[in-house]
């Protein structure tokens, strides 16, 4: 509670907090304002877009369908999406797992073509501008370089192995099985979501608060909507698994490697560090002003 008084304030935009241990919640709290204009304030049943917190979610439905044989991760990912240009080398989806398959960022992308971010961000706008790419940053499995455009290319794979939308399959097969009942892609930036926290950032011109556009549709790399009491449910089944399994979960946390057999720090959406010194498993994620933080102990 101390270290987020700062923002148990009036008028202050806030965060929530959970902390779990195998699966059991120990503490549940909000603080300050999910919804300055409404003065809602934040609880630990408040919805927020967890940014890039949904790339291990993305990661695991590969990875399930992988495990059921319905998905070879080292095929050419043209085998599903004919619209990726032919760049004179294969990428496969382990690649895009990684983040080692050259593929540029959709978001520098977009800024370079002039795109404002706070207009509104579709899941084909991002398609697109990769069926318009003519290089890649380097040959795939040589580097390590982090980017967005491969995940939201994993979760049109989903869609196109499955013959689901990557939401519904998330839900049907991940979600609803783990109670995380609270919690999905959201794919619909006109969908009203109650319950959803806003997002603010103090403007240096006024000194007041703002919000801080967030109107992207895009999914994969981003676009999953959770709470602090949903994300314990997805944490306990790394330890006792419900969907997948214990070799699945492995997988997840296996960092990959280069083609030159280097490791590096990346698993399937998720990062080996330390957090107050001990061994973790973690993600950080940002759209607009939210940011978020999941760690696994």
């Amino acid at each position: 509670d101390a270290m987020f008084a700062s923002l148990n304030q009036p008028g202050s935009p806030g965060a929530a907090v959970g902390i779990s241990h195998r699966g059991k919640i120990l503490y549940a709290q909000g603080y300050g304002h999910a919804d300055l204009e409404n003065g809602v304030p934040f609880t630990s049943r408040t919805l927020f877009p967890a940014g890039s917190v949904s790339k291990q979610f993305t990661a695991f439905a590969v990875a399930l369908l992988a495990r059921q044989g319905k998905l070879d991760l080292d095929a050419d990912i043209r085998t599903w999406l004919p619209y990726v240009p032919d760049f004179g080398h294969r990428i496969t989806t382990r690649q895009l797992v990684h983040h080692t398959s050259g593929l540029r960022d959709q978001w520098t992308l977009f800024a370079m073509a002039d795109h404002e971010i706070d207009g509104v961000m579709r899941q084909q706008h991002v398609l697109n501008l990769v069926a318009q790419q003519r290089s890649l940053n380097f040959e795939p499995g040589t580097e390590h370089s982090y980017t967005n455009t491969g995940y939201t290319l994993m979760a049109e794979i989903v869609a196109a192995v499955s013959g689901r939308t990557f939401r519904q399959f998330t839900t049907e097969r991940m979600f609803e099985p783990l109670g995380m009942r609270s919690s999905f892609f959201h794919d619909d930036v006109t969908q009203l979501v109650p319950g959803r926290s806003q997002s603010y950032e103090l403007s240096p011109r006024d000194g007041r608060w703002h919000r801080s556009l967030f109107n992207y549709e895009t999914v994969g790399a981003t676009g999953l909507v959770t709470t602090v009491e949903d994300l314990p449910k997805w944490a306990a089944n790394f330890a006792t698994p419900r969907v997948g399994d214990a070799a699945l979960i492995e997988q997840l946390f296996t960092s990959g490697r280069l083609r030159d057999g280097r490791a590096i720090n990346y698993g399937f959406g998720l990062q080996r560090g330390t957090y107050s010194g001990h061994e973790a498993i973690l993600h950080s994620g940002g759209d607009a002003a939210f940011r978020t933080l999941f760690v696994y102990i």
